[in-house]
């Protein structure tokens, strides 16, 4: 099958994130079989949800891993063209969920796996496909926690996110978190007799607007756009009619880091003013959502060096978003972003790659072979 052929069977499958994945985890399974000298199936604590690890040569000796995540976002919106997990050609264009973050990757280092398995490779390449990254980077860890097992320390992960095949060094952290009020319902003309729990989350979201604010002062990271760590609310909910007292009210919010600020010491604050109101008669409810931590790979990093090599382009020093590289970092690899496709057509519809986009990452991971083989 050539990555044509793969990515439309990868796109086939709805793989959402939180969602069982058994289906396109035993597809590429079946299909790493044929090449692969070692496969291991790994099941996540859901029961219902897998990571994938496989090796073409010799495990036993440090070589490179190639990270994606198995997992799409929902396709739900009325806009796209036609059906999302459909793939549709025009041209160049590749249409599909995922297509771009990051089935793309996936068929691009599994269309590689015949020419990687010819070679008397010298170092090994290591396959490592994740579940439920969309929602938090949730299944990634529990495979990073089993490497020791499965393979000698790896040199270095190269994790396929979309980059436009021009290697990334760094990214911000992030943590993202509930705050749940509950108070006491009751009608609106007796409000003595109730406890309006959107008037009780006021001073947690002004918390989280002054700390906004605050952040940007700094510190800063001039390689980031903007170049300081961020706070924001992103979604609240509260209230069913007008003249009832509210008696529960929600708020979402995340903070993004720059490297050397930890993500989750910037909620800290919010969640210290939220606790206050629960004795004011409120009950507070503190839940987090997800966290990764901040990606910063060294300009002279021996990894950075050989991802310019193949690619033929100084690496970039950071994006914007974020990715389960951290996560490989803060085990103590070396990790790179270096994948197909623009961040900027992912999570929207009628996402989309380009054929030639597909080529070129192929061919990297080809001539990653090639010097492993040297």
């Amino acid at each position: 099958m050539d990555v044509l052929d793969i990515l439309d069977r990868l796109v086939a499958f709805p793989s959402i994130a939180g969602k069982p994945n058994a289906d396109i985890a035993g597809w590429i399974e079946a299909h790493l079989a044929k090449h692969a000298a070692q496969i291991a199936l790994l099941p996540g604590p859901e029961g219902d949800r897998f990571n994938l690890f496989a090796t073409i040569g010799p495990a036993g000796v440090p070589g490179y891993v190639l990270s994606g995540h198995m997992d799409v976002v929902p396709a739900s919106e009325p806009q796209w063209s036609s059906d999302p997990f459909t793939l549709r050609r025009e041209g160049e264009r590749l249409y599909g969920r995922g297509t771009t973050d990051m089935k793309g990757f996936l068929a691009a280092a599994l269309a590689a796996l015949p020419v990687l398995a010819k070679l008397r490779l010298a170092r090994p390449i290591h396959v490592a496909f994740s579940y439920d990254e969309e929602i938090g980077c949730r299944g990634v860890p529990h495979l990073i926690a089993r490497l020791p097992e499965l393979c000698a320390k790896p040199l270095g992960v190269i994790v396929g996110e979309p980059s436009g095949m021009r290697a990334v060094r760094g990214h911000k952290g992030k943590a993202a978190a509930r705050i749940t009020i509950h108070g006491r319902p009751g009608h609106s003309s007796r409000p003595d007799l109730g406890r309006n729990a959107i008037h009780g989350m006021a001073e947690t979201l002004g918390a989280v607007v002054s700390e906004a604010e605050r952040l940007t002062h700094g510190p800063f990271d001039a390689a980031f756009e903007p170049p300081y760590s961020s706070l924001q609310a992103g979604v609240i909910k509260g209230g069913q009619s007008v003249n009832i007292i509210p008696d529960i009210c929600t708020l979402d919010l995340e903070a993004r880091a720059i490297p050397g600020v930890d993500p989750a010491s910037l909620l800290a604050p919010v969640r210290a003013r939220a606790e206050t109101h629960a004795t004011d008669g409120f009950r507070l409810e503190w839940t987090p959502l997800s966290a990764y931590p901040a990606l910063s790979l060294p300009r002279n990093a021996r990894l950075a060096a050989l991802l310019q090599e193949l690619t033929g382009q100084a690496p970039l020093a950071a994006v914007s978003y974020g990715t389960e590289a951290g996560l490989y970092q803060a085990a103590g690899l070396d990790a790179i972003i270096c994948g197909p496709g623009d961040i900027a057509r992912a999570h929207k519809p009628d996402e989309y790659i380009l054929a030639n986009e597909l080529v070129a990452c192929q061919q990297m991971i080809e001539a990653l072979g090639a010097h492993c083989a040297a």
